[in-house]
């Protein structure tokens, strides 16, 4: 995984210290740890953890760091699908919208 710069890019200005543990710990080393779990578990993981919680501005990058990581189209709909049923139905409606855009009509 390339070096992550989101948390300075975004918020290094307003809060310095959040932006460096985004970067430096929550990327730099949580997600190095790819002999525990993969970038594409990872991903996986995490979108399904925004997906339950609502947080979709979070959910469309991460969606985008998936399809990096290897996550199809066809499962990041079927992870959606099976979580709608424990998460909320109106979650998936506001997520579909997001996985058409990052991925595209088809996969």
């Amino acid at each position: 995984m390339s070096k992550q710069t989101a948390g300075r890019d975004n918020l290094g200005d307003l809060a310095p210290q959040f932006a460096a543990l985004n970067d430096d710990v929550l990327f730099g080393q949580v997600w190095a740890r790819e002999q525990q779990l993969s970038l594409r578990d990872r991903s996986l993981i995490t979108i399904a953890a925004l997906f339950s919680a609502g947080l979709y501005p979070q959910l469309k990058a991460h969606l985008q760091l998936g399809k990096q990581h290897g996550l199809t189209r066809e499962e990041v709909v079927e992870t959606i699908t099976q979580l709608a049923f424990y998460c909320g139905w109106p979650k998936a409606w506001s997520a579909f919208p997001l996985v058409r855009e990052v991925y595209g009509e088809t996969d």
